[in-house]
């Protein structure tokens, strides 16, 4: 099925692209969610018609990351877990904590904008990318040090 897409998907395409999915895809989570039309004549022109919208809407929400990014490039997450004697983590820290971290500091970010492969598991500081925009990817600074011990941290 070809749909014409009404907002940026990842690993899909960007905003206006016309492209082909799977029909279950387009029914089930394209559609319902007003992330695409089905790719008619009359949805082409109307989306002709919406393109100098959206690309204003895009340049803004760029704009925005920019700004955002600026402000997250100076912050530092210090995150305490308890950790064994082996300073080994009881558990992980996740792109979860790291977003409920950010929130405490003003930052409203969702944890799904943090592209942290896998949870951290062990003492140390980590750069952390985060995807605010599809053209804009920042690093944030994560400290995770040993609960009630600061000075305790390696590297």
């Amino acid at each position: 099925m070809e749909v014409i897409l009404r907002e940026h998907v990842d690993n899909l395409g960007r905003r206006g692209e016309i492209v082909k999915v799977a029909d279950g895809y387009a029914r089930n989570f394209l559609l319902p969610r007003k992330l695409a039309l089905v790719a008619t004549a009359g949805n082409k022109k109307q989306i002709e018609r919406e393109r100098v919208k959206f690309e204003v809407k895009e340049l803004e929400e760029k704009n925005v990351a920019e700004a955002v990014a600026e402000r997250l490039s100076s912050v530092q997450i210090e995150i305490s877990r308890k950790v064994g004697e082996t300073d080994v983590l009881y558990g992980s820290v996740t792109s979860g904590d790291i977003a409920d971290a950010l929130a405490k500091r003003g930052f409203e970010i969702d944890r799904r904008k943090l592209q942290l492969r896998e949870p951290i598991k062990k003492l140390g500081e980590f750069d952390v990318p985060l995807k605010l925009h599809p053209d804009v990817t920042t690093r944030v600074k994560v400290k995770v040090v040993a609960e009630g011990e600061p000075e305790k941290v390696k590297s």
